[in-house]
């Protein structure tokens, strides 16, 4: 039987990759709840990861929802299943780096936007194409897009339903970064390793900062920031001696 989600650890980095090559990882409930097992196991084990990349295998990171598991209506295993899995998937404690190549299309983009940052390579295609088949987004399209590139670029997104390259999801901040694809690989890599090497700690409560204040005015943002949080953490005696040993 094969396995629809890889996982592979190495340094405190969890690399998890979709993996339906043969059918450019259209996103399945298996797949889902395979992404969701390991979900489960990496929000508990801060201790050994402390980033997360999420990519796919093959040609693409997914050309979107199998299309045949929407017709023959598969059953989930919970309400809004993917929704919550995708939801799980945003709110690990690590940050999570959402690594896309090749096609990223509708269901594939709202599981892309669960990424604290996505990196784009050249060969990169996103599209919101839930128009073009009667289909509404159940899985975070309509909240995280707009956050990420602005309301009016959402609506042009979701109502046109074009492709956007690499470079172009680059500029309108859909992607943190565009790179070669020929340094795909070895940036992705370059930007798990430069995140493990700050403080895993600080990664965390920034992460749930981020989260926590979402949505608040300025004044109650920075009263939690103030008094909701705990400024430093228990590496930080460890890492000033270090800079200070160094220099």
């Amino acid at each position: 039987m094969s396995t629809l989600v890889l996982r592979q650890d190495e340094g405190g980095l969890a690399c998890l990759t979709l993996n339906r090559p043969e059918k450019m990882n259209a996103l399945t409930v298996q797949m889902f709840t395979e992404l969701y097992e390991h979900v489960q196991d990496i929000e508990r084990d801060t201790e050994h990861t402390g980033v997360v990349v999420l990519r796919g295998a093959g040609r693409c990171f997914s050309a979107g929802n199998d299309l045949n598991d929407i017709a023959a209506g598969q059953p989930l295993p919970m309400p809004h299943f993917q929704a919550k899995v995708i939801e799980r998937l945003a709110n690990l404690p690590q940050p999570v780096i959402a690594a896309v190549h090749g096609h990223c299309y509708t269901g594939a983009l709202e599981l892309a936007l669960a990424g604290d940052l996505l990196v784009a390579a050249e060969s990169a295609r996103f599209a919101d194409t839930h128009a073009k088949w009667a289909l509404t987004p159940l899985w975070g399209m309509s909240q995280r897009l707009q956050r990420r590139v602005g309301l009016p670029k959402a609506r042009e997104m979701m109502f046109l339903g074009r492709s956007y390259t690499g470079v172009q999801a680059q500029d309108m901040g859909l992607a943190n970064f565009c790179v070669p694809d020929d340094a795909f690989d070895q940036q992705v890599a370059a930007m798990a390793s430069e995140i493990l090497a700050g403080s895993w700690f600080s990664h965390r409560a920034n992460k749930r900062l981020l989260i926590n204040t979402d949505g608040m005015s300025v004044r109650d943002g920075l009263a939690h920031e103030v008094f909701r949080n705990a400024g430093k953490g228990p590496d930080m005696q460890d890492r000033i001696a270090a800079f200070r040993q160094k220099k």
